[in-house]
């Protein structure tokens, strides 16, 4: 998948958020505006082409104050629309650097 893919998608405000995301960056209190900016500068740390209805991937990017969000987005290539599937503030006791799961 293609990072910029995604964030073009966000610059055209071709995006939807799912319920689950929507419920899940209440609870890690972030915004909206956060979550955009950290994928504007993030990277793709995990790919999942094979998920289904579209291919997704795991994005790491920062907030505005440097702290790790990682971010679950989907990609319709024939709508050119990105899905914000979830999203969440990393636990340090599953990541070693934010980018890398720690094994169990």
């Amino acid at each position: 998948m293609d990072i910029q893919k995604i964030i073009d998608a966000i610059r055209r405000n071709s995006m939807r958020v799912t319920d689950h995301a929507d419920e899940e960056s209440l609870a890690d209190r972030l915004s909206f505006d956060e979550i955009f900016f950290s994928v504007l500068q993030g990277e793709i740390i995990e790919d999942y082409p094979t998920d289904k209805p579209y291919p997704s991937c795991l994005i790491y990017g920062e907030s505005f104050t440097g702290e790790p969000i990682h971010s679950v987005w989907a990609y319709n290539e024939k709508s050119e629309w990105a899905v914000l599937i979830t999203v969440y503030r990393p636990d340090p006791e599953r990541w070693l650097d934010w980018r890398t799961r720690r094994k169990s």
